[in-house]
């Protein structure tokens, strides 16, 4: 079997450090908000090219404590991605604000800038553009209208680790751009983990009092803050795991590459990427009208595949009362019904890619003989 993901094998490679942070930590006596944290903060916004980093509880958060940094609350409209993760739309309405979808450029995955303008209303405090699939959206455009339109640019940027956009890192184009650290993520803890980073000094520093219970000083609050803080035991993980994080990321973009020569005459799309953009392939997803099909007779092939996401956030029953009916947003809906993510990862074989590679092969040339 040809595993989707082998969480196993990435932290086997640093199971000695791993172990020796952890001991550091023990040691330390010191577990929360100390000196790994703030050891992975510095290192982390650096890597991004930022002035600041922020770490926190998880993805989740770094979105929801980003919104009531900038004082987006109840009344206000954020504009989001059809296409994405619920946790994006889920920030937006743990805040008390309302999530405003915009369809994706099918090529990319990602939200189309020349759809944003019309869903602007009076509202409209900020945009939450997603760098779906490692892949950074087209930025320049956002950061143009939401200059001109006096909004926030907010960047969900959980599968984006190392990615550039022109040649620059994403990590501080925006007002704040959030980060997971998830297991199964290109840059993962061994528990959930999150990072906000921005190069503006007053959003860092509203989000360091907003993840520690609204205090700046210990049993001082300023403000109804929250419990979201990255621990020790998992900022030391990640300081392990952060410097072979560039090397992870380049052979993942060799798998992409291998994919992207072997499955060029396959019956099926293949992942578009903009001159603009260089992607860290998270996922590799592939279109198929057939994808239920495809992805049966992979498994049967012994290729593990997963659908991200088989259900667009406008139709699940959380969202039921915003009243977005079915064939409102139809190219988020199509590509729920299409995509299908191929296995990727930094420990992936060169033969378990060019098995990879014969199963699809196989498996839509003999979908295409059945239709």
């Amino acid at each position: 079997m040809i595993d989707f993901l082998n969480l196993r094998q990435i932290n086997d490679q640093h199971a000695g450090e791993i172990r020796e942070a952890i001991e550091r930590v023990l040691r330390s006596g010191w577990y929360i908000l100390a000196t790994e944290c703030e050891g992975f903060e510095s290192e982390f916004a650096q890597f991004c090219g930022a002035a600041h980093a922020v770490g926190v509880a998880n993805g989740l958060d770094a979105l929801s404590l980003s919104l009531r940094a900038l004082d987006i609350g109840p009344g206000d409209e954020v504009i989001v991605p059809s296409n994405t993760f619920v946790a994006t739309w889920l920030a937006v309405s743990h805040v008390g604000a309302t999530p405003v979808p915009v369809e994706p450029l099918e090529h990319s995955f990602n939200i189309d800038p020349g759809r944003i303008e019309a869903a602007i209303t009076p509202r409209t405090r900020a945009i939450i553009p997603v760098h779906l699939y490692g892949q950074p959206a087209d930025l320049d455009p956002i950061l143009e209208i939401a200059r001109r339109r006096g909004l926030r640019v907010i960047e969900d940027a959980a599968q984006a680790h190392g990615a550039r956009y022109r040649g620059r890192r994403i990590g501080a184009h925006g007002d704040a751009v959030c980060w997971s650290f998830y297991p199964g993520k290109n840059l993962g803890a061994l528990g959930d983990g999150g990072a906000v980073t921005t190069d503006d000094p007053a959003i860092a520093a509203r989000l360091r009092t907003l993840r520690n219970y609204g205090s700046k000083v210990k049993y001082h609050h300023e403000e109804i803050g929250f419990n979201s803080r990255l621990d020790e035991i998992q900022a030391a993980v990640l300081r392990v795991k952060l410097p072979a994080l560039a090397a992870g990321n380049e052979h993942r973009a060799a798998i992409a590459r291998a994919y992207g020569e072997g499955l060029r005459g396959a019956a099926l799309a293949l992942p578009a990427v903009p001159a603009h953009c260089d992607p860290v392939w998270h996922l590799y997803v592939v279109r198929h009208r057939q994808r239920d099909a495809l992805q049966k007779r992979l498994a049967e092939a012994g290729v593990a595949t997963v659908i991200h996401y088989p259900v667009s956030p406008h139709l699940q029953p959380a969202y039921a009362a915003l009243g977005i009916t079915r064939g409102s947003l139809p190219i988020a809906e199509t590509l729920q019904e299409q995509v299908l993510s191929l296995p990727i990862g930094p420990t992936q074989s060169a033969q378990d890619t060019q098995g990879v590679i014969a199963a699809v092969t196989a498996a839509a040339a003999s979908l295409a003989g059945s239709a």
